[in-house]
């Protein structure tokens, strides 16, 4: 099996799809003959055309309202917000239309609409593009949200999402397009909300999903060294928020530390741990602790900017604390 970057696993589920059904077509800022902001369009627009490849206007709104419209019709757009911060442009949009059209019109039209964004920090972007506002997009029924780990994952996901009569909010980590793993060739499709255990253990379960799988899974070697084996769970979709291997572990472990890249307030972790509280409270054997971005505007500056954002050393401590 070879070894890629999520960032040409994420480029061959497009070609792929492309290449099997006429009606996916890519549209967004720079997509085509620049060939993409972070390089995984480059040579579509070559391949398949200016009718497939479709540069737009430097307006968020414009690209998703396009998108719904082109969808309704018939066709399968994909279209990619240079960053999930711009969706923010695009909110009635998504929100009002987007996730509710199917359930307004009683089931009558579909919406196979995948909105590709990029989230997080740690590339020194500022406070306004650097943000990982990823449970505000799961908030709403009617949006799916999807956000991979591996590269493996980022290419199964991508396709089932293109696949999907379901529009699929597509999040992908900024620092992950260099990632490397070993990605299946040919048709390989991940089913959307289905969580996975990435590691397996017995003395304490995370939970956690995209960048900050790849923060869980070297605290999980440290901490190996040490004796304690911990088990990943990878949420990978986070509406619909697939509980049952969380759940699993939780009850043969008895502890768990959630670790998200936003902020603590009211985000992803708040709602598993609601949820593992709410299911299995008789397995508790101690508090479940959350490791989050600390709650200011992430910063500019390098040292500053590590410093907010979540790191090894704050999985490993947290580990720790849960443990007897």
């Amino acid at each position: 099996m070879p070894k890629i970057t999520m960032r040409e696993a994420i480029s061959q589920a497009l070609w792929e799809e492309m290449e099997r059904d006429p009606q996916v077509f890519i549209m967004g800022q720079e997509v085509g003959v620049w060939g993409g902001s972070y390089a995984v369009t480059k040579g579509f627009y070559d391949h398949f055309g200016p009718e497939r490849v479709r540069d737009t206007p430097i307006s968020e709104s414009a690209i998703i309202g396009a998108a719904i419209g082109s969808a309704l019709t018939g066709l399968r757009p994909v279209a990619e917000l240079m960053t999930i911060n711009f969706a923010f442009s695009a909110m009635d949009h998504i929100v009002n239309e987007t996730a509710k059209l199917h359930y307004m019109f009683n089931g009558q039209m579909v919406l196979p609409l995948v909105i590709r964004t990029v989230g997080g920090g740690g590339r020194q972007l500022g406070a306004t593009h650097s943000q990982t506002p990823d449970a505000i997009f799961a908030h709403f029924p009617g949006l799916k949200v999807v956000a991979p780990g591996t590269p493996a994952d980022a290419k199964g996901l991508l396709k089932a999402a293109i696949r999907s009569n379901d529009p699929i909010f597509f999040i992908e980590h900024a620092t992950l397009y260099q990632a490397r793993g070993e990605v299946p060739e040919g048709d390989y499709i991940v089913p959307i909300g289905k969580s996975t255990v990435q590691r397996p253990g017995k003395d304490v379960t995370i939970v956690t999903y995209s960048k900050m799988l790849e923060l869980s899974l070297k605290a999980a070697d440290q901490l190996s060294k040490e004796g304690i084996e911990v088990e990943i769970v990878d949420l990978r979709s986070l509406r619909p928020l697939d509980m049952e291997p969380v759940i699993t572990s939780f009850k043969k472990t008895n502890r768990a530390v959630i670790v998200e890249e936003g902020w603590k307030s009211f985000g992803v972790g708040a709602e598993v741990m609601a949820r593992i509280y709410e299911q299995a409270f008789d397995y508790v054997d101690a508090p479940i602790l959350r490791v989050a971005q600390k709650e200011v505007p992430l910063p500019y500056n390098r040292k500053l900017e590590q410093m907010a954002l979540p790191q090894v050393e704050d999985i490993i401590n947290a580990v720790k604390e849960v443990l007897p």
